[in-house]
Order: C-alpha cells, then structure tokens, then sequence
C-alpha cells in the first residue's frame, strides 16, 4: 500500500481521514468476503414508513420511482459504544519522523492512524465513540459520541497528537487508566494503544488499572505498540552510540553488541508477563509491530466485536 501525506507542522498532518478510509479498504479488498458482513448494520430490505417515524432511512430513490415512502431495514443494527485510549508518552514518538509515511510511521503515528481507521468503520455503523490520550497528564478526554462533527474532531486531535513534540513526558499508565475507567459507565468496548514502557515500574499497579478496565462487563484489546526489531530484539549496528531514555533525559553510552543479550532477556520476559497477565485479566493482547500493515489491528476489532453481545 503507498499511502502518504506531508506532516503539517501547523496542527496536524494531512489528509488522516483520507488515509483511514484507504487502510480499511485495502483491508477489506484483501479478503474473501466483506467483514462487515455478520458485524455491520447491512441492508436487509425495506418496510412501508410509518408517519411519525424518523426520515432518515427513507430511500429517495425508491420514492421516485413508485411515489411511495419506504425506509431500509438493516440487519444486526447496535448501540455498541468504542472508547480509544492512547498513550502520548515521549517514548510513544520513537522513532522521530521527518514525514508521515504509511512505511516508516514511529509508534504515536502507527496508533493514530490505527485509531482513525477503526473510527472509520464505527462511523460506518453508526456507533458511538469516545477517546482518551494520556501521559504524564490526562491530555484529552472525549465522551463515546457519534456525530460527523464529534468525529471530526476526534480526528483532530489525534493529527495534533501525531506532531506533538513532548519532552519528558513520563508514563503514569497506571494512575489514568484507573480515572478512565471510572469515567467509562456504560459497557463499552475498549482499544488501549500503547508501549508499555513505564518510567514508574510498579508492574502490580500498572495490571492492577488494566483489571480496573474491565469492570462493568467491558470488552478490552490492548494493543501492544512497539518496534519488534529495535525495542525487544535490539537489532542495531554494533558501533558506539549513545541510547536515551526520551522519559527521564538519561543516557549511556556503548556498543549494542554488550548488552544485547541482556536486553532481549529483560525485555522479553515484561512481554511475556504482560501477555500473561492480559490472558489472566481476559483481557485481549495483541502484537502492533509499527513495521507491519493495519491487518491484524482491523480483523482484532472484527473478532471482538463479534464478542461483543
């Protein structure tokens, strides 16, 4: 897929929208058969209007022709309620982008566009979305909505997100996801994009709020955003560099080779209690490798919401 737009360094960057739709139909171009089909409100027929009835589905068309109001009927039509979370922490912009291309996206741009995508296909189905973007501050908070005009500024603000330049902006995932959850009432299903990378390492606490999601019978897929070749399998030249910690502003200084064993270790067990912790919480973890397509992101929203009853 050669998806691309300029980065807008007035508020955002180009075109999301654009972008979102052309992922989902790539997505849904790639398959058998559409995955809406037995998940969105699809056409089934029409019935005589009733006066009195809202006139929002009355087909125009059909009305020209026999000068009689009918309104379409869909199948499986739903009240579900999305709510996104995103984590806009410094290291949630690894790596730095010089432009916003579909085949090098840092994590913040990956979730965002992820995001918007999945936005596309709710509006689609007329359900209701809200967001919530946190870092070391709960940044913004939208209630679950699902208004053209609620929608555009969801967008809005995730392309402000996407350009956002925070410096030191430490992760206290485990402090706003419990505020979050207290703000979410009713049942919803729930995307958490993230890294996971916590500058406070208290990892109870930190599964202690994602258990905190899942009150009140709410469907939750944690994403998992990270570059797999440079952030868990720590694949970079052996030759001396400096490796920062964008969180706290300290560094060190060494060749990779010395520590990569070491590091693949460390990381990759927090992975794997994470995923474990996840299963044992039912809640939904899934691998968002930033290097990959949006094809795992849009079938995990299908499957859950086929769970979602």
């Amino acid at each position: 897929m050669n998806l691309q737009s300029e980065l807008n360094k007035t508020g955002g960057f180009k075109n999301l929208e654009l972008l979102a739709k052309q992922v989902v139909e790539g997505f849904i171009a790639g398959m058998h058969k559409s995955p809406f089909h037995g998940f969105s409100a699809e056409f089934a027929e029409h019935k005589i209007y009733n006066q009195g009835e809202s006139t929002k589905h009355i087909d125009w068309k059909l009305y020209a022709k026999t000068d009689k109001l009918f309104t379409k009927r869909y199948d499986e039509e739903t009240n579900l309620r999305c709510h996104l979370i995103i984590d806009n922490s410094s290291s949630m912009h690894y790596p730095e982008m010089t432009e916003f291309s579909i085949n090098s996206l840092n994590k913040i741009a990956f979730s965002a566009l992820a995001s918007a995508s999945l936005m596309h296909i709710l509006k689609k189905q007329r359900d209701a979305v809200g967001m919530s973007i946190y870092s070391d501050a709960y940044d913004y908070y939208a209630p679950e909505k699902g208004s053209e005009r609620h929608h555009q500024m969801l967008l809005s603000e995730l392309s402000k997100t996407v350009v956002s330049k925070p410096v030191n902006k430490q992760t206290e995932t485990y402090t706003y996801l419990h505020q979050i959850a207290e703000k979410i009432h009713r049942r919803s299903l729930i995307f958490f994009f993230t890294d996971m990378f916590q500058t406070t390492t208290d990892q109870e606490r930190l599964f202690e709020a994602l258990r905190h999601l899942k009150h009140k019978k709410h469907e939750v897929v944690l994403f998992h955003v990270f570059d797999k070749d440079k952030e868990l399998t720590f694949d970079f030249e052996n030759t001396p560099k400096r490796f920062i910690d964008v969180e706290t502003g300290e560094h060190i200084n060494l060749y990779p080779d010395t520590i990569k064993e070491t590091y693949e270790d460390a990381v990759g067990s927090y992975f794997n209690e994470l995923r474990l912790k996840c299963g044992q919480y039912q809640i939904k973890y899934v691998e968002a490798d930033i290097t990959k397509d949006f094809d795992k992101i849009l079938t995990t929203y299908m499957v859950a919401r086929g769970k979602f009853k």
